[in-house]
């Protein structure tokens, strides 16, 4: 139905920065709300930001707002996360999801049906 695949993670120094990619295919017209979730080693997965379709609305973490900006271009099939000034404590595995039934964003983890394999992102201090 929908295929995430995430790309753009790696190594970076605190302070940098990298721009994750989410390509989608399949019913991309589905794709309501996307988003982008985090798991650090031992640690459960938790909440990044989420778009809305037109990309109108967002939602940030507390934790990341400020810092990191989601976007999406619909022509591309494309969710990005831009990522400044990184901190060790982002370092984590990054996934990209979907919401396919709901317009309404939110932040828990079940209300996505579709999700990537991940990137890894490493912030080195």
């Amino acid at each position: 139905q929908v295929t995430l695949v995430e790309s753009g993670g790696g190594l970076v120094q605190a302070g940098g920065s990298l721009r994750l990619s989410c390509a989608a295919s399949g019913r991309t017209l589905s794709t309501n709300v996307m988003g982008w979730f985090r798991q650090a080693p031992g640690k459960e997965r938790e909440f990044v930001s989420a778009i809305s379709w037109s990309g109108g609305n967002t939602y940030y973490a507390d934790s990341v707002k400020g810092r990191f900006t989601i976007s999406r271009d619909n022509a591309k099939n494309t969710m990005y996360l831009q990522m400044n000034s990184l901190k060790p404590e982002d370092t984590a595995v990054y996934y990209c999801a979907a919401d396919t039934k709901n317009r309404l964003m939110t932040t828990m983890a079940g209300r996505y049906d579709y999700w990537g394999q991940g990137t890894q992102v490493t912030v080195s201090s």
